[in-house]
Parts: structure tokens; sequence; C-alpha cells
């Protein structure tokens, strides 16, 4: 485990509200010199903290108008159904974000869809019919006053 101090912590918000700025702008806000700033972040990234940079995409430019949590619950409880759904699930893009989770359902899934019509095509013809599944419970995105995902 790395030791991340109150200076680290504070590059970290930062980074995390706009990976892209400059090193000087950095180190103006959490008060070091550029050069310290720049050594600070290399060792947040050496040590794996800081795991990578993506892109905050525009869900309408992109053509994402539909997003929905989706909740699945397997027919078999078993390590192979498991693995079956997870490779099954990684090949569907609609898929954004998959989390095996506790409680009376195994998965949680955030689906992204183009449309309603595009999402539920994803849930008959693809998640519907995969034999591991069981249940499917959708909550469908109506707004997101707080998104910090990047």
């Amino acid at each position: 485990m790395t030791d991340i101090d109150q200076i680290d912590r504070q590059i970290l918000r930062v980074l995390s509200r706009d990976g892209r700025i400059s090193n000087l702008a950095l180190a103006e806000q959490v008060g070091l010199s550029p050069s310290a700033c720049l050594r600070r972040v290399s060792a947040l990234e050496r040590s794996g903290v800081i795991a990578g940079y993506r892109a905050v995409l525009s869900p309408e430019k992109t053509g994402i108008g539909f997003v929905a949590y989706v909740t699945v619950g397997l027919s078999q409880h078993t390590k192979p159904a498991q693995e079956a759904f997870e490779r099954a699930i990684s090949r569907s893009p609609e898929v954004r974000e998959c989390h095996n989770i506790t409680g009376s359902v195994e998965y949680l899934l955030r689906v992204e869809a183009a449309d309603l019509a595009a999402y539920k095509h994803f849930h008959t013809e693809v998640l519907g019919v995969l034999p591991q599944v069981n249940a499917i419970t959708s909550y469908v995105v109506m707004g997101s006053p707080k998104d910090e995902r990047a």
C-alpha cells in the first residue's frame, strides 16, 4: 500500500476532475513547484495509484440516448456459470460496466444504448438468451445529478 498524504490527495482530486491539466496549473492548484508536482504525479503513476487516464465522452454526441442499470440473477451459483456469463458480457459493447455483487442477484450492469428499441434488442436477443441468466431487472436512468465516473 502506498502512503498517500494530503498533497497527494489534492493532486488526485484535481486530476480526477481534469486529467489533461498541465503540470504547471496542477502545481499552482496544489501549492507545489512544477518539478515537485511532476515527481509526485510520476510516483503516483509508478505505484499504480494512478492507473491511467480516460476521456469523458458525451453520450449525446456518441449516439447514446438510453442508459439503464440492470441486475442479473443466474440460474446456477457455480464458478463455471459465472465465468460463462462474464465471457458473454465482455463481448457486449452495450455493457459499459459489469459488477459481481452480493445480495439476491449476482451482477449489476450499466448498459448504454442508442434508444429504447436498441436496449430492448440487447435485453431480449443478447442478455435474455444467455443460458446462465435466470432473472433480469432493469432500472432506467432518467437523469444523473451527480456522475463522477471518468
